[in-house]
């Protein structure tokens, strides 16, 4: 019986290391990632789905919210390093209820109209766009990708088709997409993912000249808004609202100072939030 050659089996793990050590990165906070797939795949991915959700969400027409959110999402896109700034971005504003936002890996970005009623003056939407382009340059759908092969950018967007009118149904959406896999992977993941874009999203609307305070009173509308909706930490992507704000209020000594800092530079956004629409259901 001819003998396993031990050389070409060192080769062999050898190859596998190097393979799973070019995988390995580091995020903007210094959190460790694990990338196996390949960005413009996934951007890919995104465009698809960011043309499946126009076809099937109707886009808001008032010139004055689409002004607004184009104003926020300009001066926070101006702010990022070269490689996400030059990005094509595309933007979205559907006419619906749903308390939502997000962005997607190739530079787009949906909003849902029902976030303007928390996100109420242009700090606080630069709060949520904040935290949301944040995922895309923290590559944080790439690293959810690269955990699951269920946990691409389309389980995402079901998610918010799927959510209804509040945050808390979007929520219970994401778990139910998930199973009971996610509880024991993801959840705990994308808790931390969470977090992190709440770190990141706040630098950048310090960079581009809003005031990271107002990210409270976002998270406090946020809470009202769900009207008791929102689901146990344990069982959620996010953070609860309590935890949040602390994590928040924790970042302000250097976010106050990049703001200021901001503020001297002429970074002074004047987005002028619509005035509220009324609510109505969406089917």
């Amino acid at each position: 019986m001819t003998k396993p050659n031990r050389r070409f089996a060192v080769l062999a793990l050898a190859a596998a290391g190097v393979v799973l050590l070019s995988a390995c990165t580091t995020s903007p906070t210094g959190r460790s990632q694990m990338i196996l797939r390949s960005d413009d795949a996934l951007a890919a991915e995104a465009a698809q789905k960011f043309a499946e959700m126009r076809a099937s969400i109707p886009l808001e027409t008032d010139r004055a919210t689409i002004d607004y959110v184009h104003c926020v999402a300009t001066a926070i896109v101006e702010v990022l390093e070269p490689q996400y700034r030059d990005l094509d971005w595309d933007m979205a504003i559907f006419d619906h209820d749903a308390v939502n936002a997000f962005a997607m890996p190739g530079g787009k970005i949906g909003v849902m109209t029902g976030i303007l009623k928390a996100a109420d003056n242009q700090d606080r939407l630069a709060a949520v766009l904040g935290h949301e382009i944040a995922h895309v340059t923290a590559r944080h759908s790439n690293e959810r990708a690269s955990r699951s092969p269920v946990a691409g950018v389309g389980i995402q967007v079901m998610a918010v088709l799927l959510g209804g009118g509040n945050s808390g149904a979007t929520y219970t959406a994401y778990e139910a997409l998930n199973q009971g896999a996610a509880l024991g992977i993801m959840l705990p993941f994308g808790r931390e993912q969470e977090s992190e874009a709440d770190i990141i999203g706040l630098e950048f609307m310090a960079r581009a000249g809003f005031d990271p305070r107002q990210s409270v009173p976002l998270w406090q509308n946020m809470a009202k808004v769900a009207g008791g909706n929102e689901p146990a930490e344990f069982l959620s992507t996010h953070p609860s609202n309590e935890k949040r704000i602390d994590s928040l209020v924790s970042q302000f000594g250097k976010t106050l100072s990049l703001y200021n800092e901001a503020q001297q530079e002429g970074r002074k956004p004047a987005c002028v939030a619509p005035p509220p629409k009324a609510t109505k259901t969406n089917k």
